[in-house]
């Protein structure tokens, strides 16, 4: 990617923390958005923090015209399990919110001629399987299936989408309004930071509650399967399909995967490397009823072919040499 200035959204969070310095290796210019004070340790890679919700037309307006970003990460967002507790504000911050951007980057590709490119991090949320039976009858969910969210989350992502796929197609002047890109997430997993409020964050809030000597009481069935990423896979694969050649990319909207794991194989590679961790189950309806009509698993052939998406970490991988060494010495050091 050339030097371009950068609007983050959401940048003190989790995939916001590893994706700003990344951006900044790589000569980008990055104005870092957030409703939360970003980090200490995060400002010196950026060129200018603003502390803000992305409901904030004004302070939106101000930004664009003053910074002129030629590229978005919109990582801002009302999480499932919150979502599901407050609809409203999810539908608030997760459709309105992006809709305000949407405006204002095709405000900016009428006044400068170049499409904004939108890099919008979605979820296997989007997926709605009507059952348990349907789920097992699926091995690897395509794009275009089973697109049917029960959960409020799913639903603001599908318009995010669709409103952002629409855009991409309407023209002016031979070139689009928006340069539009999203990734369908699967879970993803941390070891810089901890869990924020996702319903599939029963496995990393697992593996930090083994690492840190907690017992844990994981709220889906042992049975449970999702697909699962590490962040740092998942940061790859955002910066990589933001770096794509447009004439690359047959569509808007990808799935990306690295391993499939039910929530009994988490807790076994977890006594693997913990022998002493307490982990049980005791499932939550509300919860329960969302993992369930997720996939089991998710077909990128897509985004490999596309963009060349690839992954470090499968399941061993991950706790072995990502999240293990990183949280024995995050809990040494905290003393936990």
């Amino acid at each position: 990617m050339s030097d371009k200035t950068v609007l983050v959204t959401g940048a003190a969070g989790e995939m916001g923390q590893l994706l700003i310095p990344r951006l900044t290796e790589t000569g980008h210019r990055v104005v870092a958005l957030d409703l939360s004070e970003i980090p200490a340790a995060l400002k010196p890679h950026t060129a200018r923090t603003v502390k803000a919700s992305v409901l904030d037309g004004d302070v939106l307006d101000t930004v664009f015209r003053d910074e002129n970003p030629q590229m978005v990460f919109h990582l801002a967002a009302i999480l499932s399990s919150k979502a599901e507790k407050d609809p409203l504000l999810a539908h608030q911050v997760n459709v309105d919110g992006t809709f305000q951007l949407f405006r204002l980057c095709t405000r900016s590709r009428r006044t400068h001629g170049r499409p904004v490119r939108f890099l919008f991090p979605s979820s296997i949320a989007v997926y709605g399987f009507p059952s348990r039976l349907a789920k097992r009858s699926v091995a690897r969910v395509h794009e275009h299936q089973w697109t049917l969210p029960i959960g409020m989350y799913g639903c603001n992502k599908l318009y995010g989408e669709a409103t952002g796929n629409y855009l991409s197609r309407r023209a002016q002047d031979g070139a689009p309004l928006l340069d539009f890109r999203a990734i369908r997430f699967p879970g993803l997993v941390s070891a810089a930071t901890l869990p924020s409020g996702g319903t599939t964050d029963y496995a990393p809030e697992m593996i930090h509650a083994a690492a840190s000597g907690k017992p844990y009481s994981c709220f889906v069935d042992a049975d449970t399967r999702l697909p699962f990423m590490t962040m740092p896979d998942g940061v790859d694969a955002l910066l990589r399909i933001a770096a794509a050649e447009p004439a690359s990319l047959t569509q808007r909207i990808y799935n990306i995967g690295a391993f499939s794991a039910s929530a009994a194989e988490l807790r076994d590679e977890c006594l693997r490397h913990f022998p002493d961790a307490q982990i049980g189950f005791a499932s939550d309806l509300r919860r329960q009823s969302l993992v369930d009509s997720w996939p089991r698993d998710v077909d990128d052939s897509a985004a490999r072919a596309d963009w060349g998406h690839r992954t470090l970490h499968g399941l061993h991988g991950a706790l072995e040499d990502y999240l293990v060494p990183a949280l024995r010495e995050r809990y040494r050091l905290t003393g936990a």
